[in-house]
């Protein structure tokens, strides 16, 4: 949002949505309040009101996912409906609302994925680049990003080293576990700069440092 804010021209119209009321809250104090921002109480697996949200809408970042590893492995049925129906409802309202382009942001989790977290990631990847099946000859095109870890972002396991930092010690799952960290200025770009090159159906995938 900040990012779009401060581009030239500075959008029209830029619609925040998630069932997140507290976060938006904080997010319109940190950003000024500015008056091109709408705010939309709303959730992905709701089909009427991502129709009403996309309405005259241009350009769609599908950002809404339980991405909680543990939290989906004992939820599954959430997770399906948070990341694999909701994807599909964003697929349909941006169809039926004439939107030109739609970004999902994936994860590197859904690359031979072991997971229920991973799984439904790949799935929703199939479905997004299917939609430019679906869309035909219409004016809208779909295309994912997939991506490592976000430092810092909601979640994070930054979060709970920090909270343990004072201790002196610090829990890992695995040794042999290997991360991608990505800043969140460079997962900004990625997003970015899908939305301006793609033409339909890419997965765009960085090189990123282990």
């Amino acid at each position: 949002c900040k990012r779009l804010l401060a581009t030239q021209p500075t959008p029209d119209k830029l619609i925040g949505l998630s069932r997140g009321w507290i976060m938006q809250q904080e997010l319109r104090r940190a950003l000024g309040d500015p008056t091109s921002m709408r705010w939309f109480i709303g959730d992905v697996r709701d089909l009427a009101r991502l129709r009403r949200a996309f309405h005259g809408v241009d350009y769609v970042i599908h950002a809404a996912a339980l991405k909680d590893i543990v939290s989906a492995q004992y939820n599954p049925r959430e997770a399906f409906l948070t990341n694999t129906y909701g994807t599909q409802n964003v697929i349909d309202a941006a169809l039926d609302c004439g939107v030109e382009k739609v970004v999902f942001i994936s994860s590197d989790k859904a690359c031979e994925s072991s997971s229920v977290y991973g799984k439904t990631k790949a799935l929703a990847e199939e479905l997004i680049v299917q939609g430019n099946s679906y869309a035909g000859r219409g004016p809208t095109r779909f295309c994912a990003v997939r991506y490592g870890n976000v430092i810092g972002s909601a979640g994070s396991v930054l979060e709970v080293f920090r909270s343990q930092a004072p201790t002196g010690r610090l829990t890992i799952t695995d040794k042999r576990m290997t991360r991608f960290w990505l800043p969140i200025e460079k997962g900004v770009d990625l997003v970015l700069t899908a939305l301006e090159r793609m033409i339909g159906g890419e997965i765009f995938v960085p090189k990123m440092k282990a």
